[in-house]
């Protein structure tokens, strides 16, 4: 094991009945901190892109470049880190990107147009991607399997909380500092992550060979198929699909792109994306439910904000501040998660979780147009419960899945996953609010017409208002109309709010049975020491 380990680019891992030493801390911390870098930077210009918009002067439309082309290089970067990491060494590697995010961090706070923003984003989200899967391997390849459930909950918890993060830190910043902050807050804490990582890992040589040697048939058609694929799920339904010339351009070079991946898997010794994993039936359960997983934690984070402004007239701090309801949870387990992990099946959490999480959303469905903040509170508690109790268990069971040699592989597959889970998820989410929103607009406007009593009784009574306040009986009966036909729109919209929140509910509904398939991993037992850590 040790000999195959050591072929394969990775430290050596402690004896299963020791415990971490000091640097091997130093190395978790570090890539805990690069992870939640990472996964904080992919949702921090949410809430301040009109500022940022504003200030390099793009339009609605071209702003959303400003979030997609993190994604899009993001999601490109994740399955490629293993091989890198060979190439490179795992400190090496590390070093280089987290020195690059910060140059690429600088480049965005210092935009002064769309282009440069643009490309510094893209930058971003490829030397962070690097971080998230890297932070998984570290966790695995130097903690014992004693102390192995205390990372894996330290990386669970970064993941779930970052983009929850994200848009408060975000939008505090933009509002009480400046947008360029957003950015310029990741300086310290890169060159506090630079510290760690040359404290905490080992110096490594490279393997040219490696690199001369790579996959270029899959690692091409993963760049093209996956970055391409990503525009699409996320400008998609904004460009009306493939009556976009640009999404359909899209969709083939992605088509083209799954296509090299597919002709890699046969032709090369060892593909750049190890889809033969995936014929592990428990590994690839994991990634199935962490797929709908992800979809539901990123179709959520989108739908709580957009019901909080469009409905309750919430701002961007104010929303923020519900959508971190979701992450108290994730404190209060905290300290009893590790030795809960050790102790219960992987298969009861991960359907307990997955049942909290349906049953939040199933409460969501019953919102009105009346709802406000605190309407949220106990499906957000309960959401936030439901993905500790689902996301931690999955992280380890990924892992335990497969065999450490295939642990850095596995682990970009895992969070790949996750985030093209969330893309598709969110693609679905836009086609159904836009479909079902003008479905019950219509609905509403031919149920309610000119000869409809209580309709007219509403103008009538809205008119008497407005008359009241003017003595314009014109303008009075006008603005009542255009007053009705807004109560049209937000009925509309909160019957479509509803709808979306049941489907994801039976999305993951559907994913219950998979976790029967889990395997729970067999741990030692965790002394009071050891969980002290």
């Amino acid at each position: 094991m040790a000999e195959s380990a050591s072929a394969a680019g990775l430290p050596d891992i402690p004896a299963h009945g020791e415990r971490a030493s000091a640097a091997d801390w130093i190395a978790v911390a570090a890539g805990a901190l690069g992870a939640l870098m990472a996964t904080l930077d992919i949702s921090i210009t949410n809430s301040a892109l009109p500022q940022i918009q504003g200030a390099v002067g793009a339009t609605g439309t071209e702003g959303t470049w400003i979030s997609t082309g993190y994604l899009m290089s993001e999601i490109v970067m994740i399955p490629l880190a293993a091989w890198l990491t060979r190439v490179f060494g795992l400190r090496n590697f590390l070093l280089a990107n987290a020195a690059l995010f910060m140059a690429f961090s600088m480049m965005c706070g210092m935009s002064a147009s769309l282009q440069a923003m643009i490309v510094g984003r893209i930058g971003q989200g490829f030397t962070g991607g690097a971080m998230i899967p890297t932070a998984q391997t570290i966790i695995r390849t130097r903690l014992p399997r004693a102390q192995l459930a205390i990372g894996m909950t330290i990386f669970g918890l970064i993941v779930l909380l970052g983009p929850l993060l994200g848009p408060v830190v975000g939008g505090w910043l933009a509002e009480n500092v400046s947008w360029r902050w957003c950015f310029f807050i990741n300086l310290p804490v890169c060159v506090a992550l630079l510290a760690l990582l040359l404290t905490g890992l080992p110096s490594e040589s490279p393997r040219w060979r490696e690199f001369v040697e790579a996959d270029w048939i899959g690692i091409v058609g993963l760049s093209i198929g996956l970055s391409s694929l990503t525009v699409v799920l996320e400008e998609g339904q904004r460009n009306q699909w493939f009556e976009s010339n640009e999404i359909v351009a899209m969709s083939a070079i992605a088509a083209l792109g799954f296509v090299l991946i597919a002709v890699s898997q046969l032709v090369a010794d060892k593909p750049i994306m190890r889809l033969s994993l995936l014929r592990n039936i428990r590994y690839a359960s994991v990634i199935l439910i962490v797929s709908a997983v992800g979809a539901g934690i990123y179709g959520i984070s989108y739908l709580v904000p957009q019901f909080l402004s469009l409905i309750a007239g919430y701002n961007a701090e104010q929303s923020g501040g519900i959508m971190l309801l979701a992450g108290l949870p994730a404190f209060l387990v905290m300290p009893i998660l590790p030795r809960l992990l050790n102790k219960v099946d992987f298969r009861v959490l991960v359907v307990s979780g997955l049942a909290c999480f349906v049953i939040s959303c199933f409460i969501d469905t019953g919102l009105t147009s009346q709802s406000a903040g605190h309407d949220f509170l106990w499906s957000q508690l309960l959401r936030g419960v439901g993905q500790m109790l689902a996301m931690m268990p999955l992280n380890q069971a990924s892992m335990a899945a497969v065999s450490r040699e295939e642990s850095a592989d596995a682990a970009g597959l895992y969070n790949m996953a996750r985030n093209l889970g969330g893309s598709v998820g969110l693609a679905i989410i836009g086609v159904v609010i836009d479909r079902r929103n003008s479905f019950h607009i219509e609905a509403i406007r031919e149920s309610v017409t000119a000869n409809s009593l209580r309709g007219q009784e509403r103008i009538a009574a809205d008119a008497a208002g407005w008359l009241a306040r003017a003595s314009d009986a014109a303008h009075a009966n006008r603005q009542a109309l255009g007053q009705f036909a807004e109560q049209i729109q937000v009925q509309a919209m909160v019957m479509t709010y509803s709808e979306t929140f049941y489907v994801l509910a039976i999305a993951l509904l559907v994913c219950i049975p998979l976790a029967l398939l889990l395997r729970t991993p067999k741990q030692v037992s965790v002394d009071a020491s050891a969980a002290g850590h």
